[in-house]
């Protein structure tokens, strides 16, 4: 036990942005901007998709759902962000609190397995070209979805499962705009070193898997990339693994900075800021960058609005 005689905690205090006073306007008005550019960039994404025929391929397939989860990931978090700018101490129940936790949990390792996806849907086109349609298959790609949204699933309800069984005593109030693990950890009163295994334990496996998949795919792609003969073959190689690749760093690139900061109270200033990237930013440019970045769907969104221009 971490502590007795304590008050036991039936909700929390989300202080988000509250010490930064003199910027909440500014910072609601920013948020809302980058939820609103979100929820147009990738429902365009999914549609455009959708309508065009020449898009029905795996990796625009497995794009889609990238949108998807991205739209459900913003969704989990900045609204809930945003009320809280302008209640001022907004108490968030157990309940609420675990919802978005198990939805936010479900979506984060859904974003980080559909790139490992990506990454081996981009290994096949490149380096077994001839055999891509026969490995690809729709009941594949399907399959392949399928067991992501499983696999998401079941680790949040582990991890909602370890956290929600535990005793939450003393402050109620956290110091972020989320429900994140880490700080609901140091709340609670329970014995937290087993849950704590668990939980690093799955997370660690997912991550070894995803980034393991990555980084023989894009090994193996920037092999196939060099013996490439012509200039302009090796160009278009490396355009369709681009915006991919961006992406993984983005989302890796900012989940390791959270991970291998100092918890202390300095650090923590920080922590906030990455998370808005890694939380709000990221879904907002994941469908720029795959939008300006792409040929094929560049000509899609020409061909939309020339028939819309046109009737």
């Amino acid at each position: 036990m971490k502590g007795t005689n304590q008050t036991v905690v039936t909700e929390f205090i989300l202080l988000g942005f509250s010490d930064l006073s003199r910027m909440q306007s500014l910072l609601f008005t920013v948020f809302l901007v980058m939820y609103i550019l979100t929820l147009v960039g990738n429902i365009s994404i999914i549609t455009i998709i959708r309508i065009e025929p020449h898009l029905h391929k795996p990796m625009y397939y497995f794009l889609a759902n990238l949108s998807f989860v991205d739209i459900c990931y913003s969704s989990t978090i900045t609204p809930k962000a945003l009320v809280d700018f302008k209640v001022e101490k907004n108490p968030t129940s157990l309940l609420e609190c675990a919802t978005q936790l198990c939805i936010f949990g479900i979506m984060a390792t859904a974003e980080s397995l559909l790139l490992g996806v990506m990454a081996y849907d981009r290994y096949v086109a490149i380096c077994k070209p001839l055999l891509y349609t026969v490995i690809m298959t729709r009941r594949v790609c399907m399959w392949l979805v399928i067991i992501v949204y499983i696999v998401s699933i079941v680790y949040s309800l582990i991890q909602m499962g370890n956290i929600f069984s535990m005793t939450f005593c003393g402050s109620n109030e956290i110091n972020h705009f989320i429900c994140d693990v880490p700080l609901l950890l140091k709340h609670s009163c329970s014995d937290t070193f087993l849950k704590e295994i668990t939980i690093s334990s799955l997370a660690t496996i997912i991550v070894f898997v995803v980034i393991t998949a990555i980084v023989l795919s894009y090994t193996f792609i920037i092999s196939a990339i060099l013996r490439i003969r012509t200039s302009e073959g090796r160009s278009k190689a490396f355009s369709t693994c681009a915006s991919h690749f961006i992406t993984v760093i983005l989302l890796f690139g900012t989940l390791i900075l959270i991970y291998i900061i100092p918890s202390s109270h300095f650090f923590l200033h920080i922590n906030r800021v990455v998370s808005v990237v890694y939380t709000m930013v990221i879904p907002m440019v994941n469908p720029m960058i795959y939008s300006l970045r792409n040929n094929d769907v560049k000509q899609a969104v020409r061909k939309v609005l020339e028939k819309k221009w046109i009737y």
